[in-house]
């Protein structure tokens, strides 16, 4: 984690660095700031600083314990953690993407697709939820 610290604070400093410079140097080109590159250049740097701010306060939050991507003694195992159950035969998520698509689809071109897709959500969410409580999985 101070790896990445380091990280984000040089890349706030990078963007300090070239918000001055692209400000300056458009002063000197044209006589005048010119505002879209150097305030895009400035909200770099807060963005970055605050990634780096956050990362700061999680890792003495935690002690200073050190990540095992952080470690060199550390094995692959040492960073895998669980991550939950997941149904490969499931088609559910497929059904919600779909409704989520003609939600979309209903935004841009008719209003009166937005309740058909509004149904097909709450069916593919509860079908969803409930996969595992009917059917040949069910526990």
């Amino acid at each position: 984690m101070r790896s990445n610290i380091g990280i984000w604070w040089l890349l706030a400093g990078f963007f300090a660095l070239m918000a001055v410079t692209y400000t300056v140097w458009s002063l000197l080109a044209t006589g005048e700031i010119e505002w879209a590159g150097s305030t895009a250049l400035g909200f770099g740097f807060f963005m970055s600083a605050m990634i780096a701010f956050y990362i700061q306060v999680i890792h003495k939050g935690q002690h200073g314990v050190d990540l095992p991507e952080d470690r060199d003694d550390a094995d692959i195992d040492d960073g895998d953690t669980e991550l939950g159950e997941f149904s490969p035969w499931s088609w559910w998520p497929l059904v919600l993407a779909g409704s989520a698509a003609i939600m979309i689809v209903g935004l841009a071109v008719g209003h009166f697709l937005i309740p058909i897709a509004l149904g097909l959500f709450v069916i593919a969410i509860v079908g969803w939820v409930y996969e595992y409580y009917r059917g040949y999985f069910a526990r």
